[in-house]
């Protein structure tokens, strides 16, 4: 069953105009589907009412449902856009909570004016991988960061992947997080961090942690601790 998201509260839900667009001639659903409906963190069945000018659902029942929480916050260093799509929609279905685009010295990809209009087609890419992979909650696409505006926030954990011989190992550095641990992992571009980059990051309490023997791609890297993240927590 499809599930969307919807901001409005109540017994009867108006769909947004891209979601009203897919539901009518994607879908092709008619008048007394049911589909599914989050609002609020809370999961609905609906029955469309309504196929003009916008969807209009009347609400049928809440359904109990899991709703997994990983606060873990992906700090990516900017890459081409085929790999950044795939990070935001891989790193939505494995539970992140947030995205942080960061701003680094080897980055090849520049965001300058067209942040705006990149932050809201990325926002686009975790509803969607968000409604696919049922989640309850669509993650946020930050405002890109630099790394000394990264290094100043805080978290219980504050993970930076490296390539270092003398980082510590990501199996031990994870292997006492709680659910309630806030995360944040930083991973770096093509070309990896500038030695000023991690000395800033590590001066400011940044783990620096090895992820292997093996050197894992950029758009490879966030997903393989998320991945340990949801085995090490999963119920």
């Amino acid at each position: 069953m499809q599930r969307y998201f919807c901001k409005t509260d109540g017994d009867v839900f108006t769909l947004s105009k891209d979601d009203s667009y897919h539901i009518t001639k994607v879908m092709r659903y008619t008048i007394g589907t049911t589909i599914e409906i989050v609002c609020n963190h809370t999961l609905y069945l609906a029955e469309i009412t309504s196929l003009t000018p916008l969807v209009v659902a009347k609400k049928v029942t809440s359904v109990d449902s899991s709703n997994n929480f990983l606060n873990v916050t992906i700090a990516q260093s900017l890459v081409k856009e085929q790999k950044m799509d795939y990070i935001l929609q891989k790193g939505t279905e494995l539970g992140a909570k947030e995205f942080i685009p960061l701003i680094t010295t080897r980055s090849v990809v520049k965001i300058d004016k067209k942040e705006e209009r990149k932050i809201n087609r990325w926002n686009l890419i975790v509803k969607e991988a968000s409604e696919q992979s049922k989640r309850l909650e669509i993650p946020l696409v930050n405002k890109a960061y630099n790394i000394k505006e990264l290094s100043t926030l805080e978290y219980d954990y504050k993970i930076l992947c490296t390539v270092n011989e003398l980082s510590k190992n990501i199996k031990t550095v994870l292997s006492n997080i709680r659910e309630s641990d806030r995360i944040l992992i930083v991973v770096g571009p093509e070309g990896g961090f500038t030695k000023e980059e991690e000395e800033c990051l590590i001066n400011n309490g940044f783990i620096s942690v090895s992820l292997g023997s093996r050197v894992l791609r950029t758009e490879t890297a966030s997903l393989f601790v998320l991945s340990i993240i949801n085995y090490i927590l999963m119920r």
